[in-house]
C-alpha cells in the first residue's frame, strides 16, 4: 500500500490523512505510523475477504518508516500471520536505549508527526523507558517474526536490530518455538532462516532489495507450507 495515500508524510497537524475514521482516536494518541498500522488492518480485512487469497497466509512488510509501521501493524493486529521488518531503525526494531544511529531526540525533531507526543519526553533520556523495542516485537510471538538489516546502514543500528529481536525471542521459547536465543549476530549475507524469528544483515545500505525479499520469501514458504 501506498502509505501516502492513507497519511501524507509531512506534518500537518493531522488535517490530510485518515485520523478522524479510525475509532476512539483523540489528539494525544495520533500518529502517521499508527494511521500507516491501522489502514493495513482494513486491508487485511479485505484480504480475508477475497477468494483468490488465503487470508490466513497474509505477511505485513515494510521497509524504513515502514517498517516501523509494519511492526506496529502486526503487534497490534494478530491476524497477520507473519511479520517483516526491513532496515526499520529507532521506533521500529533497533533498541532505543543504544542511542546509536538515529535517536530518539533526532527522529522526533525531524518527523514529529511519526509518533505519539508522549514519545518527545524520552528524547536524551532514553534511559527512562519503560520498556524497549523488543517488548514490540515480542508481541509478535507465535507468530513468525523477520528483521533485516544492511551492513551500511549504520543509522538503522543493524546490531541494535538484531538484539531487540534476539531479546524479542524469549517469548518464543514459551511457546517451545526456535528462535534466536543463544545465537550471534550472524555474518553478513548469512541468513537465519530455521527459527521462528529470522534475521539477516546483508551487504549494502538503507534499501529494500531482490536479496531481502528472497530470504523473505523463502522465511515465509518454510512457515506456511507447514
Amino acid at each position: 500500500m501506498y502509505y501516502g495515500e492513507i497519511d501524507p508524510d509531512f506534518d500537518d497537524q493531522f488535517e490530510n490523512g485518515v485520523h478522524r475514521l479510525i475509532p476512539n482516536a483523540n489528539q494525544e494518541q495520533l500518529s502517521s505510523i499508527d494511521a500507516w498500522a491501522w489502514v493495513l488492518s482494513q486491508a487485511l480485512t479485505y484480504l480475508q475477504q477475497d477468494p483468490d487469497v488465503k487470508g490466513e497466509h497474509v505477511a505485513v512488510l515494510g521497509h524504513s518508516r515502514l517498517g516501523k509501521a509494519a511492526l506496529w501493524a502486526g503487534a497490534s493486529d494478530s491476524r497477520f500471520a507473519m511479520v517483516i521488518s526491513n532496515d526499520s531503525g529507532c521506533g521500529g526494531a533497533a533498541i532505543s536505549r543504544r542511542r546509536f544511529g538515529e535517536t530518539v531526540a533526532r527522529i522526533n525533531n525531524v518527523f514529529p508527526h511519526w509518533f505519539v507526543p508522549a514519545f518527545k519526553k524520552y528524547g536524551d533520556n532514553e534511559e527512562s523507558l519503560p520498556f524497549d523495542q523488543h517488548s514490540l516485537l515480542s508481541l509478535v510471538a507465535p507468530r513468525p517474526l523477520y528483521v533485516a538489516s544492511a551492513a551500511e546502514d549504520l543509522w538503522a543500528d543493524p546490531r541494535g536490530e538484531f538484539l531487540a529481536a534476539q531479546h524479542a525471542s524469549v517469548v518464543y521459547e514459551l511457546y517451545g518455538l526456535p528462535s534466536l536465543s543463544g545465537r550471534d549476530m550472524p555474518r553478513v549475507d548469512q541468513p537465519i532462516l530455521d527459527s521462528y524469528v529470522g534475521y539477516h544483515i546483508r551487504t549494502g545500505g538503507h534499501d529494500l532489495t531482490l536479496y531481502d525479499w528472497t530470504q523473505f520469501i523463502d522465511f515465509a514458504n518454510a512457515h506456511f507450507s507447514r
